[in-house]
């Protein structure tokens, strides 16, 4: 989807996206708060391409990703998708070229050299718990909640599912995705969803700092990482160890790390060169 077709759906002075910087930040915020910030067509489209523009930014070394409203993410736009049926063959072709933009803008968050952390205020259900889980982090709001209800609507998280079967054990995901009910952010943190659950209304600021403290790595270090983390845990073991290993030799044999090690060593703070 175009941002030609993002522009039309909202006025020009109030963005379905917005786009900041903190430092070396970036914070982008759904900014759908009467939709609950459904993933519209135009909004995968704008989340797309501003990874996509992220990703080559060397100013910029993590990206926070919140929202605005009392939801985070309600999942996919039902009445967008809905407005189809009336297509020739019932939304089909539309149905799936979303399901696969929204695929592709999930994978794009994985695929970011630079750590993604959510910041979660309200509630994330469907797409939108997939939006949690498909960044490397997590900070929630202790009034926050997370559900793949889609079976309560007779359209299972089938999407969704990917990304929440990668984060929480097997048994907890079917529970979420069977039953639909909404798991509380205390739980959410206990089986793997989030990392740290906050006072409501510190959930943004904590996601920064986590951010923060990331951003202050080497950036060459941290991108072969997240790459690296992602590609073993599809290996099986013996695959997995013989991957880094290669990978732990590369990382050796970069400046950081021969710089890193020698401020150790020397008990000094590391100079990055980000190589």
């Amino acid at each position: 989807m175009s941002a030609q077709a993002a522009r039309a759906e909202a006025p020009q002075h109030q963005p379905i996206l917005l786009r900041e910087s903190v430092g070396s930040i970036a914070l982008l915020t759904l900014n759908r708060p009467a939709a609950r910030n459904s993933l519209s067509e135009g909004l995968i489209g704008e989340l797309h391409a501003a990874l996509n523009e992220i990703s080559g930014d060397k100013s910029i070394r993590a990206v926070v990703l919140a929202a605005n409203g009392p939801a985070f993410c309600a999942g996919h736009d039902l009445k967008e998708l809905t407005a189809r049926r009336t297509d020739a063959d019932r939304g089909r072709a539309y149905f799936a070229q979303i399901m696969n933009a929204c695929s592709a803008m999930m994978q794009a968050i994985v695929q970011l050299p630079k750590p993604v952390v959510a910041s979660v205020q309200g509630v994330a259900t469907a797409a939108g718990c997939q939006l949690v889980a498909s960044c490397d982090l997590a900070v929630a709001s202790d009034a926050a909640s997370f559900a793949t209800p889609g079976v309560d609507i007779g359209l299972f998280c089938s999407t969704p599912m990917v990304a929440l079967s990668r984060n929480v054990p097997r048994k907890q995901a079917m529970e979420m995705l069977l039953t639909g009910e909404p798991v509380a952010a205390t739980t959410a943190q206990s089986i793997g969803l989030v990392n740290r659950v906050v006072p409501a209304g510190t959930e943004r600021d904590a996601a920064i700092a986590l951010a923060e403290k990331v951003a202050l790595k080497s950036a060459y270090t941290v991108k072969l990482g997240k790459e690296a983390f992602y590609r073993q845990a599809e290996m099986n073991l013996a695959d997995a160890y013989r991957f880094a290993a290669e990978v732990m030799t590369e990382n050796m044999m970069a400046r950081d790390a021969e710089e890193g090690i020698g401020a150790f060593i020397e008990k000094r703070d590391p100079k990055w060169q980000d190589r």
